[in-house]
């Protein structure tokens, strides 16, 4: 087996290394061919000292060249978009046509084009003047950031091409990736169509950087290294928060999407007009790609009543008769059983499911409990059972369900189903208020998997979600002002401004750039 290098400074370079890893196909068990380099902090160090040049030098580019290199690393991601997917494929399971090729790419390619043209514009910047007092602000570049991607989207997260790195880099920042130990040979080839469209660009070879693996004390040291602007984290609430608090001693920004069990509220009316087509949809989005998805439904609230048995009784059996997926590694099999269990201990009954299949395989599974052990439970009965499982509640009346939802935790999602002719309005009304404090992103009548690449979309929300509810992790140009900072310009001369802060717009008191153009905005 070889041992990959590492990119540092836009060098393929031997790591520093403290271990060395391998993949192991998952749909096979056989473990693939490449060794990989888990980095001692001298990679670290190195990478950083790159990365700290690079930022001065991205601070003075235009937007317009930025957008070049992520324009061309499209072009480069296109061109090698089969070898790229079938490498996913084999490192994790997921289907090369329908889920990588056909989903996952082209979505990955389309969202660097957003940056592109986020950053061609500079209508993110938020360019202001206050044209009688000549103070003028805007947002700036804040300085290196790691991206850390998570184990179930290798393309569209991906460390060095996911929507981090696109919003990093289209802001002005270089981006030091720190690749998922599940996917590292797709984080290579992605490495190599980056290097290839920084010296295509002009642009400072280190503005992309790759390293594999980092022992988790080195990690918790990255995120609160003095030379770090910030750090976007996918992945599991264990790790985030360790993550979170050590930038956060450091006063370092650290946004992190994290734990999500995505509330679904089917009301009485809903169930009446369509419980066949609402069971069909549920079981899908539970059950898809082994139900690793971050906006997976993991939660759903019932009023009990007939309806409501029939319901569980269509879905129960669906799970049963439902093809079982394959997880992305044992440890995802072993922790799926670990949070069924704990779920059980808190008083859930288990309808289905319950156990492995097989190392990387785990039965499809299907709880209940009722309102009133929820709310004597609701900490414990809101573990996050990352897989294709999902906990039905049951509650006795409105004023239980208006609770129910009270106890909830921060999520991406929450949606609701109800009659499509209105007789659900009362009852939405009274619980809607409640559900839309607890999520990012309300929904009606369809199931939460799947996330739009749209300047409206909200990717996160309040905690134990992501870190701060105040931004997106999906959708540009919003989600780029997590790497930036507001810079103001107190008397600046003319000729030391930005250039967007230059006077090319009529005299006036307060204007602001906006898609290229100066427009009056109102401040009273």
């Amino acid at each position: 087996m070889s041992t990959q290098p590492v990119l540092i400074n836009g060098q393929w370079q031997p790591a520093q290394v403290g271990s060395e890893f391998s993949v192991i196909n998952p749909l096979t068990g056989e473990p693939l061919p490449d060794q990989y380099p888990q980095s001692t902090w001298e990679d670290v160090d190195a990478a950083l000292e790159a990365a700290s040049a690079a930022a001065k030098v991205l601070r003075s580019l235009p937007g317009s060249q930025i957008a070049d290199f992520l324009e061309a690393y499209a072009k480069q991601i296109e061109a090698q978009a089969e070898t790229i997917c079938r490498q996913a494929h084999l490192e994790t399971g997921l289907p090369f046509e329908t889920r990588l090729m056909g989903g996952e790419m082209p979505r990955t390619i389309n969202q660097l084009r957003q940056a592109a043209q986020s950053a061609r514009s500079e209508s993110w910047r938020m360019a202001t003047i206050e044209g009688s007092a000549n103070i003028r602000s805007c947002y700036e570049a804040l300085g290196p950031v790691l991206v850390m991607g998570p184990n179930n989207f290798p393309l569209a997260f991906g460390a060095i091409s996911g929507g981090d790195f696109a919003a990093a880099i289209a802001a002005g920042n270089p981006v030091i990736g720190k690749a998922h130990e599940l996917h590292p040979g797709t984080h290579r080839l992605f490495a190599e169509a980056a290097l290839t469209a920084l010296e295509e660009t002009d642009l400072p070879t280190a503005t992309v950087q790759l390293l594999y693996s980092l022992p988790k004390e080195d990690g918790l040291r990255l995120v609160a290294d003095p030379r770090l602007g910030a750090t976007g984290y996918t992945g599991s609430r264990q790790a985030g928060e360790k993550l979170k608090a050590a930038a956060d001693a450091a006063g370092k920004p650290i946004y992190l999407e994290m734990s999500s069990i995505n509330p679904v509220v089917i009301l009485p009316g809903a169930l009446e007009e369509q419980l066949e087509e609402i069971a069909d949809a549920f079981t899908t989005s539970c059950l898809m790609a082994a139900g690793q998805f971050c906006t997976n439904p993991g939660l759903v609230f019932l009023l009990k009543g007939t309806q409501s048995d029939a319901f569980v009784n269509a879905i129960t059996t669906r799970f049963q008769d439902a093809p079982v997926g394959t997880l992305f590694s044992a440890a995802g099999c072993e922790h799926l059983q670990k949070q069924l269990d704990l779920l059980q201990t808190a008083g859930a009954e288990l309808l289905t499911g319950g156990k492995p299949k097989s190392e990387r395989q785990f039965e499809n599974s299907l709880l209940k409990v009722s309102g009133q052990t929820f709310l004597a439970n609701a900490e414990a009965l809101q573990a996050e059972a990352f897989g294709n499982a999902s906990l039905i509640v049951e509650a006795e009346s409105p004023i239980e369900l208006v609770n129910l939802l009270s106890t909830l935790e921060g999520n991406l999602t929450g949606c609701f189903y109800s009659h499509s002719q209105g007789e659900d309005d009362t009852l939405y009304d009274q619980l809607a208020p409640v559900l839309r404090s607890k999520v990012g992103r309300l929904l009606n009548d369809q199931m939460p998997t799947g996330v739009a690449v749209s300047a409206a979309m909200q990717h996160g929300g309040p905690y134990p979600s992501t870190g701060h509810p105040g931004f997106t992790a999906v959708g540009f140009p919003s989600t780029m002002l997590r790497f930036a900072q507001l810079a103001c310009y107190d008397q600046v001369r003319q000729h030391r401004l930005p250039p967007v802060l230059q006077d090319k717009n009529p005299t006036g008191e307060t204007w602001r750039r906006i898609n290229g153009s100066w427009s009056q905005r109102d401040v009273s």
